[in-house]
């Protein structure tokens, strides 16, 4: 018999971390609440520990920054085509 793994969204990994770092519910109680393992969480808490650094504090400038190029080459693209067409339309004015 073949067992599935169960995949958890980042939604709910958050939301059992949260609660472990609260403190309110021990990490045994939290993991029987959410049927998981002691394991299971101990990572889940380290990797938000660990990427919390990066991730959290981090400003939108890497984001706002690479939203800006990517405007610009399709602003880039948009000039061009337009410029193509134009081109395409004089052309057959001009052999019509």
């Amino acid at each position: 018999m073949e067992t599935k793994r169960r995949r958890f969204t980042p939604e709910f990994k958050a939301e059992v971390v949260l609660e472990a770092l609260c403190g309110e519910s021990s990490q045994a109680e939290l993991c029987r609440k959410h049927n998981i393992s002691d394991v299971q969480l101990s990572k889940w808490k380290r990797q938000l520990l660990e990427n919390a650094e990066t991730t959290l504090f981090e400003t939108n400038d890497k984001q706002t920054q690479a939203s800006q190029q990517r405007i610009t080459q399709l602003e880039q693209l948009v000039g061009r085509l337009t410029l193509e067409l134009d081109i395409q339309k004089k052309v057959s004015t001009l052999l019509s």
